[in-house]
C-alpha cells in the first residue's frame, strides 16, 4: 500500500510515463544491518548547476554509474580501513588491479622488478604485454635485500613485492626489500592478497600500494571477482585514479554487495583458515611422502624469520614437495583420488582445493629434482575430515 493517496498516475499515458516518473518517494530514514545496494548508470542531476559542479575524483558527489555509486564508495572506505591506508580503487579482478598499477607509474623505456616468487599471471603480463609497451622487467630474490638494492638502476621504476610467495610461499624480507627501494626512491607495490589486511598492515611496513584480490578472503564465497588498490599517498592516488578512469574499469553492485556482506566475518574466517592449515601442515611434516612443507609460520620454512618479525597470523595456505621417487603422474593420481579437496584455482571460500605444479615449469630449470609440488587451500570443512581425506588418497602411491 502507498503512504497516500495519490495513486502516482500524471500525464498522458499512465502505463509508461507515470511508472517512468512516479511521483512516490520512500521516506528518508530506513535503517538496517547491510549497506544499500545502489545500481546506476546514469546518475540523475538536480540542475545544470550541480552537474558541472560535481566532482567524482574527491567522493563528492556523482556524476556516472562507472565513477561510482554510494555502494562502491562505501566498500572502497571499507577496504581502506582495512588495510591500513587512505584511499581506495576497485578493479574487476586482482589481475586488473595489478595491470592498473603497472599502467599507471610504467612508461617505454622503465623496468619493473618482480620476485621470482610472483603471481605467475603478474609475470606473463610483464614478459608479454608490458615488453610490447617498451617496458623490461627482471626478476630478483625476495628473500635477499642485498641483491635487489643492487640490481635497481635508473629506469628502474617500480618493484613488485609478494608476501607470502605464490604457490612456493616464501615470506619475503619486507623491511629489508622496502628500505632498498626507499633509499633509491622507487615505488613498491605489495600483493597483499594473503595477508588479506589481517595478517599484517602493508603500510606499517612502508609499502606504497597494497593490491588486493578481493575474489579471496574478503569475498569468502568463491563467488565473486574484484581487486583493490589502496594507498595512503593522495598524488599517487590521483594518478591511479585518472588511469583507472582512462582504461574505463568499473565492478557491478551485486558483487560489491557480496564483498560488504562478508567484510564483518573476514577475521573470525582467516583465523578459521589459519588453525586448519598450520594443523595440516604440521600434519605433513610427519609424512614420508614428503620432503618439504612449505607454510610461513612453520620453523625451517623459507622466510620463516621474516614471517615472524612482520605477521600476526597466516592464510589458510600451503605447499608440500613430494619426494623425487614420486613421478608428476603419481602425484597426480593422489590429487585425482581426493574427496573433500578439489581440483581447482583461487582460494579463500569455503571448500578446500588443491593443485599440482610442476616445480621446474614454475620456478625455472634450477628447481630439477626436487619433486612435484601440490598448493592446498585449507577451507572451513573439519580438520580431522580433511585430514583423513588426506591419508586415503596417499593410499594410491606406492610404498
Amino acid at each position: 500500500m502507498s503512504g497516500g493517496s495519490d495513486d502516482g498516475r500524471h500525464g498522458d499515458d499512465p502505463l509508461t510515463t507515470g511508472l517512468i516518473h512516479h511521483r512516490y518517494e520512500p521516506p528518508a530514514g530506513f535503517g538496517a544491518v547491510p549497506p544499500a545496494v545502489y545500481k546506476a548508470s546514469t546518475v540523475i542531476f538536480r540542475n545544470v548547476a550541480a552537474l558541472r559542479a560535481r566532482n567524482w575524483k574527491e567522493k563528492t558527489g556523482y556524476t556516472y554509474g562507472l565513477h561510482g555509486t554510494p555502494t562502491t564508495f562505501t566498500l572502497e572506505e571499507r577496504i581502506a580501513t582495512l588495510e591500513g591506508g587512505r584511499r581506495t580503487l576497485l578493479a574487476p579482478s586482482g589481475l586488473a588491479a595489478i595491470v592498473l598499477v603497472n599502467l599507471t607509474l610504467l612508461k617505454s623505456g622503465d623496468e619493473v622488478l618482480l620476485p621470482t616468487n610472483v603471481y605467475g599471471p603478474g609475470k606473463e603480463l610483464a614478459r608479454q604485454e608490458l615488453a610490447r609497451l617498451g617496458v623490461t622487467h627482471r626478476l630478483y630474490d625476495p628473500l635477499d635485500a642485498a641483491a635487489l638494492a643492487a640490481m635497481i638502476g635508473p629506469q628502474t621504476k617500480l618493484v613488485w613485492l609478494e608476501a607470502a610467495g605464490s604457490v612456493t610461499m616464501e615470506f619475503p624480507d619486507l623491511a629489508g626489500l622496502v628500505g632498498a627501494c626507499r633509499a633509491r626512491g622507487v615505488t613498491t607495490a605489495l600483493d597483499n592478497t594473503w595477508g588479506a589486511g589481517v595478517a599484517f598492515s602493508p603500510f606499517d611496513q612502508g609499502v606504497d600500494i597494497s593490491v588486493h584480490a578481493l575474489t579471496k578472503y574478503p569475498s569468502g564465497g568463491g563467488d565473486v571477482l574484484m581487486g583493490s588498490v589502496t594507498t595512503r599517498d593522495e598524488a599517487l592516488h590521483q594518478r591511479l585514479t585518472m588511469t583507472h578512469m582512462h582504461l574505463g574499469l568499473g565492478v557491478g553492485a551485486n558483487d560489491v554487495e557480496f564483498v560488504l556482506r562478508s567484510l564483518p566475518t573476514l577475521a573470525l574466517r582467516y583465523a578459521a583458515h589459519d588453525a586448519a592449515a598450520r594443523r595440516l601442515a604440521a600434519w605433513w611434516q610427519t609424512r614420508p611422502e614428503v620432503v618439504q612443507v612449505l607454510h610461513p609460520a612453520l620453523a625451517g620454512a623459507p622466510g620463516h624469520a621474516h614471517w615472524a618479525a612482520s605477521c600476526r597470523a597466516a592464510a589458510g595456505l600451503f605447499s608440500v614437495v613430494f619426494d623425487a621417487r614420486f613421478t608428476q603422474t603419481q602425484v597426480d593420481a593422489f590429487v585425482d583420488a581426493l574427496r573433500l579437496f578439489r581440483i581447482g584455482y583461487s582460494w579463500g571460500g569455503p571448500m578446500s582445493l588443491a593443485v599440482p605444479y610442476d616445480l621446474t615449469v614454475l620456478r625455472g630449470p634450477a628447481s630439477a629434482g626436487q619433486g612435484t609440488l601440490v598448493r592446498f587451500s585449507v577451507g572451513l570443512e573439519a580438520v580431522e575430515d580433511l585430514q583423513a581425506d588426506l591419508e586415503q588418497a596417499l593410499a594410491v602411491l606406492p610404498p
